[in-house]
């Protein structure tokens, strides 16, 4: 198999993975959503499963990006299937990103995440660098000096 067919084969894996994924954070999300539903394991049992098999396509996706890289932009935007498969994933992996947060912040309101898991508060905060940067290099202060109104 060449690198193109074997590429597309593996796309599609990962797209069915991901696919796989969304439906079990999806079902995780309508289960703490329930006012009086008993905590379930099941979540945490089918990411322990998906991992494995989302770490091993993720390894396969590594290994056809040289492949990918080395073609011109102009035989790229000729494999429509290809550009269309990484198109997929990418819009299905910012969903699993998204959902997976919602499912993180209904499990602290519910108080089921022991403390030693709480994500750090600058994640919370998602301007803290952007924020940080302008407090620390504003314009005319030098580089690595506080503005006067921190000191």
């Amino acid at each position: 198999m060449n690198s193109e067919s074997q590429m597309l084969v593996d796309l599609r894996s990962q797209l069915a993975i991901n696919t796989d994924l969304l439906g079990h954070l999806e079902r995780e999300s309508q289960h703490l959503r329930q006012v009086d539903a008993p905590q379930s394991s099941a979540a945490s049992e089918a990411r322990k499963q998906a991992l494995p098999k989302l770490d091993a396509a993720l390894q396969r996706i590594r290994q056809h990006r040289n492949f990918w890289l080395s073609l011109s932009p102009e035989v790229r935007s000729t494999k429509h299937e290809i550009r269309e498969l990484l198109r997929q994933n990418q819009d299905l992996i910012m969903r699993l990103i998204i959902l997976d947060r919602e499912n993180e912040q209904l499990l602290l309101r519910r108080g089921l995440i022991p403390p030693k898991h709480l994500p750090p508060a600058q994640r919370q905060r998602p301007h803290y660098v952007a924020d940080m940067y302008r407090r620390n290099h504003s314009t005319g202060n030098p580089a690595g000096t506080k503005p006067d109104e921190d000191r």
